[in-house]
């Protein structure tokens, strides 16, 4: 219940947050250009509270915190008195109109800025692309446990978040990755990772784990949290214990324990753990019983030991100082705008799928989990989410403002207006093109939560 809530109450702090901004884009520019502006409205429905400024403006916060507006005098809406043409939106010169309705996804633009600034003055916590265990195509390419990736493609890799991004571009474009990698004992290497060789209809949503790289973060370290009472552990391993070695294989994280009590299982008979205990190394003998995954039916050779339930601590911090956090924060913002219409083309072309199209459900939960996760984290999913309201926003599709700019730029062009069945037109595709989109976006969330 306590998610529940929480999910409800970030979404709506976020997209308060990021509608405000949009829409003041739109009335600030507006007033600038000497068109009276009606109403300023956060949310849609009927007002919770409003007020009028003395140009007459009312601004409000209504039900519905799933958007906003702002309305303009316009003749296209209502009857204008002709003391007030001058003000009317539809009589300002075309390029003043453009200004209008671009300044809504700029203000967005120059708020993701702000926010990945604040983020990397804060300073965001994140874990580094070190590889925890390595299997399949990567470690047939070289790559070896305690690897650290720094480049990718001559990019600098600063988090493994980084690395997956590259990854999952390049295997949906069928592409091979030169990497350059730090191993363990400091030496650089550069190293070939074919992912041109997945096969066709991968999962797009998990490339690295198909590529055979499991990060060194999400390895839980091999200590025992707690035995299950009646399982060969209990008695034997006590928490706190940590597992160095089984039957002389090296115990690197909690992942490499059960394959190891597999192998003890097939052959019978008792294996040898080496268990580091306060300090000292004792060897104890346990022999794995089978167990019976009440969820899944699957049986499997087990000691009855549960990992440790705290996630792996941060090893990398993006922070930097207010003046070096400036180029720092428009290159984030460069690098994310570049990502993001890279990944709308390859949705177009069929390279990308349309799963990763997310609704009001997918947003409400990260923006839970971030929140959890810090100050920081917070500003970067806002930043992310403000780029993505820009983008959206500026795609030419009717009732969108890319819709009504392709509508001025054509006017532009043309030197005349289009006629009101074209425009009429427009808005119907463009209510039918949102609609469907929406309406992916729902699917996707709600197969999500199902699955």
């Amino acid at each position: 219940m306590s998610d529940i809530v929480g999910s409800i109450w970030w979404m709506i702090v976020a997209l308060g947050v990021l509608v405000t901004f949009h829409e003041f884009g739109h009335y600030w520019v507006a007033r600038r250009c000497g068109v009276k502006v009606l109403r300023f409205s956060v949310g849609f429905g009927k007002p919770l509270w409003s007020r009028f400024d003395r140009h007459g403006t009312e601004f409000a916060i209504a039900a519905i915190p799933l958007g906003g507006y702002v309305k303009m005098l316009d003749e296209a809406e209502g009857d204008v008195p002709a003391s007030q043409l001058k003000e009317a939106f539809n009589r300002k010169p075309v390029l003043q109109r453009i200004a209008i309705v671009a300044a809504g996804p700029i203000a967005n633009l120059v708020l993701c800025v702000a926010l990945l600034w604040a983020m990397f003055v804060i300073g965001r916590p994140d874990y580094s692309a070190t590889l925890g265990q390595v299997q399949g195509i990567a470690a047939k390419a070289g790559f070896v446990a305690g690897d650290r990736i720094q480049e990718i493609e001559g990019q600098p890799v600063r988090t493994f978040g980084d690395a997956i991004q590259a990854m999952t571009t390049a295997a949906m474009d069928g592409r091979d990755l030169q990497v350059a990698v730090v191993d363990s004992h400091g030496l650089k290497h550069v190293r070939t990772l074919p992912l041109s060789t997945l096969a066709s209809g991968f999962d797009q949503e998990n490339v690295s784990g198909l590529a055979g790289f499991a990060w060194r973060h999400q390895l839980a370290p091999a200590v025992v949290e707690a035995t299950a009472p009646g399982m060969p552990a209990s008695g034997l391993l006590l928490p706190g214990d940590r597992i160095a070695a089984i039957d002389g294989a090296q115990v690197r994280g909690f992942g490499d324990i059960t394959p190891l009590v597999q192998k003890i299982g097939e052959r019978g008979g008792a294996g040898k753990l080496q268990v580091e205990r306060d300090g000292k190394l004792l060897t104890l003998e346990v022999a794995p019983a089978r167990y019976r995954d009440p969820a899944s039916g699957r049986q499997y050779w087990s000691l009855g030991i549960a990992p440790p339930s705290q996630p792996a601590a941060y090893d990398s911090m993006q922070r930097l100082g207010p003046l070096a956090a400036i180029p720092a924060a428009f290159r984030e913002t460069g690098k994310m705008t570049s990502d993001s219409l890279g990944m709308i083309r390859r949705m177009f072309t069929g390279h990308a799928s349309v799963k990763g199209i997310s609704g009001p459900l997918t947003i409400a939960q990260v923006a839970n989990n971030t929140a959890k996760m810090g100050v920081a984290w917070f500003l970067f999913f806002l930043a992310l989410l403000s780029l993505s309201l820009a983008i959206i926003n500026l795609l030419p599709i009717p009732v969108l403002d890319g819709g009504h700019l392709l509508y001025y730029l054509i006017e532009l062009v043309k030197g005349s207006p289009l006629s009101e069945r074209a425009m009429a037109t427009g808005q119907y595709v463009g209510l039918a093109m949102l609609a469907s989109l929406m309406g992916l976006a729902f699917y996707n969330d709600i197969f999500r939560l199902v699955t």
